[in-house]
Parts: C-alpha cells; sequence; structure tokens
C-alpha cells in the first residue's frame, strides 16, 4: 500500500519524538548549590528572639546581638519565663511581696534544671529581659535585682534596632 506524502511525514515526526530525551541535571545543580550556599550565609546575619504582640520593645541602636539564653517576657498585663506565666505585672508595681517570691522560685527551678553548670557558672547565668516599652522602671528594676539574687548576674533587655529598619532583634546588656 503506497503512503501519502502526508502519512509518511507523520510516520518520522512520530518516530523522532519516540525517542527517549535526556534531562541535563547539571545546570539545576549549580543553581540549587548557590541557593543552598546563600541561604546558609544570609541566615545567619539575623537573629530573632521569640516575639509576642502583647510586648511592643522600646527602640534602639544598639549592634550588639541578642544571645540564646532564658527569656522574661513583660507585657502589660503579666510576667512570663520561657512562655510560662508567672505573676502579673500590677502585682510587681503594687510591690506585693508573693509575686517576686514566683519569679525567684522560677528562676531558681531553672537554675537547677541546668546541672551541667559548675557553682562558679551558677553564680553569673544569663537571661534576656523583653520588657513593653511601657513598662515603668521600677517594676523592670524589681525584676532585675529578683534576677541577680538569684545568679542571673548577664542581663540583657531586648530592644528593637532600628538601624535596619526593625527588622531583627538586639539586646543591650547591662551588667
Amino acid at each position: 500500500m503506497k503512503q501519502s506524502v502526508r502519512a509518511k511525514r507523520m510516520d518520522r515526526n512520530h518516530k523522532r519524538n519516540q525517542k527517549s530525551s535526556k534531562l541535563s541535571l547539571v545546570s539545576l545543580m549549580d543553581i540549587f548549590t548557590i541557593l543552598v550556599f546563600f541561604l546558609m550565609l544570609n541566615a545567619s546575619d539575623v537573629q530573632v528572639l521569640q516575639s509576642s504582640d502583647q510586648v511592643v520593645l522600646p527602640e534602639s541602636i544598639a549592634d550588639t546581638p541578642a544571645k540564646d539564653t532564658l527569656l522574661l517576657m513583660v507585657t502589660k498585663q503579666q510576667v512570663l519565663l520561657q512562655g510560662k506565666a508567672l505573676t502579673s505585672t500590677q502585682a510587681l508595681a503594687e510591690k506585693d511581696e508573693q509575686a517576686i517570691m514566683q519569679l525567684k522560685a522560677e528562676l531558681d527551678y531553672h537554675t537547677q534544671r541546668r546541672s551541667d553548670l559548675s557553682d562558679e557558672a551558677k553564680q553569673a547565668q544569663s537571661i534576656t529581659i523583653m520588657g513593653d516599652a511601657s513598662t515603668s522602671y521600677a517594676v523592670l528594676k524589681q525584676i532585675m535585682q529578683a534576677c541577680a539574687a538569684q545568679g542571673y548576674t548577664n542581663i540583657a533587655l531586648a530592644v528593637e534596632n532600628t538601624q535596619d529598619n526593625g527588622s531583627a532583634l538586639s539586646s543591650g546588656g547591662m551588667q
């Protein structure tokens, strides 16, 4: 049986399309390698503390990066240590001794949990206080005194860095 020109052309086309095509992965591997290095280098520049919508940090131009330490958050309503509610901010403002004792007991509990520390290291532990900008200094002073009494003498106050439009959090250290 004789085929038309069109039928011959279609057969040639079908035979050509039946060949398996190979995918070149070399260029994709190069792109992903560059992407991985880019992400690794840029991911270490920004360190973000656990934040909350309830806390508006004061602004600062501090350039000291935050360290991974125990986090004490002071909102307008309550005081939280590592996310656990301890007492109300109002009780600390009224200098309630029970509220201060709760804070000290929880700090002592966190000290006892760290069995890997020597006695000297337990005397100079680090803590970061993330206080709301509207929190009074008297409340922060009581909290810092309670922390120092329990061996947390390396105290850092978390602030929002204004130099890079507030994209990262920093901590200004207090000794």
